[in-house]
């Protein structure tokens, strides 16, 4: 009896955790669907409502007008170039640091400025990235900010790809180059399968980090049709007044994407972790 009481109590903690979770993390969701669908005199009412008396789409409406549109496309092609850049890029330097041996510990040396860099605010690399951009042409271009998007994509990207890198056994890759196998072979064949879950977890952490970057986007673009989306949405609270309504309805559509990249790649996931059991 005291052992059922026991586990009775501790599925109960466990569903209110998982009920009070889900709280935390839909209630912010739904209250941004449910301001979007208000007219601007019910969103700043002093007794907030918790369904929409008059629903209405005035604010999407408003936003399309804007040509918000243009933006989501600025603000997908930059996340996923610096991504798919930066995934790249670690992947490489992941095996190297993992399976070649520098002098002086070069490897160890490199991982550290990589981890100061990414700490660093970004402000301080802000200025000196921001001269070396106007220097050769790259402020107010997509290409631009692709690049600069690296400094906070690319080291996180190393430091998690290098894990999963390092922790392969070193087996199959011998056992390869046994069979004649070319380093390339290796790397494209062997490795990148083996570290695919690791390498589809650190895209989602690195479009997330790319999509939602603000200052960067700021700074570099100065032409209304190359802002990215947290820029744009930024410009919908003034000194004076803050458009609620509309501001909810692209902070929705801003999320949009990503939840749907999300669900891809966890679908992709949960398929890689179910092969490698069996």
């Amino acid at each position: 009896m005291y052992y059922r009481l026991r586990r009775l109590a501790g599925d109960t903690f466990f569903r209110l955790t998982l009920a009070a979770t889900l709280a935390v993390i839909l209630v912010p969701i739904y209250w941004m669907i449910n301001t979007s669908l208000k007219n601007p005199r019910e969103v700043i009412r002093s007794v907030p409502t918790f369904f929409p008396e008059a629903p209405t789409l005035a604010n999407y409406a408003n936003v399309f007008a804007q040509g918000i549109w243009t933006n989501v496309f600025n603000t997908v092609t930059v996340a996923v170039s610096a991504t798919v850049i930066s995934i790249i890029l670690a992947f490489l330097a992941s095996y190297a640091l993992a399976r070649f041996r520098f002098p002086f510990h070069l490897n160890r040396i490199f991982l550290i400025w990589v981890l100061v860099v990414r700490i660093l605010p970004p402000i301080v690399l802000a200025v000196p990235l921001f001269s070396a951009f106007n220097m050769v042409g790259l402020i107010n271009t997509r290409q631009g900010l692709i690049l600069a998007f690296q400094i906070y994509t690319l080291p996180y990207a190393i430091w998690i790809i290098y894990g999963f890198v390092k922790a392969l056994p070193l087996e199959f890759e011998e056992a390869a180059t046994i069979d004649g196998a070319s380093p390339g072979r290796i790397l494209i064949s062997i490795v990148a399968p083996l570290v695919r879950s690791g390498v589809l977890a650190t895209s989602i952490f690195s479009l997330v980090l790319a999509w939602n970057e603000f200052l960067f986007a700021l700074l570099f673009v100065r032409t209304p049709r190359l802002l990215t989306l947290p820029v744009v949405i930024a410009r919908y609270i003034g000194e004076y007044s803050t458009q609620w309504g509309e501001l909810m309805a692209v902070g929705l559509l801003a999320s949009l994407p990503v939840l749907f990249f999300s669900n891809i790649v966890y679908r992709q996931l949960t398929q890689g972790f179910s092969l490698s059991l069996k």
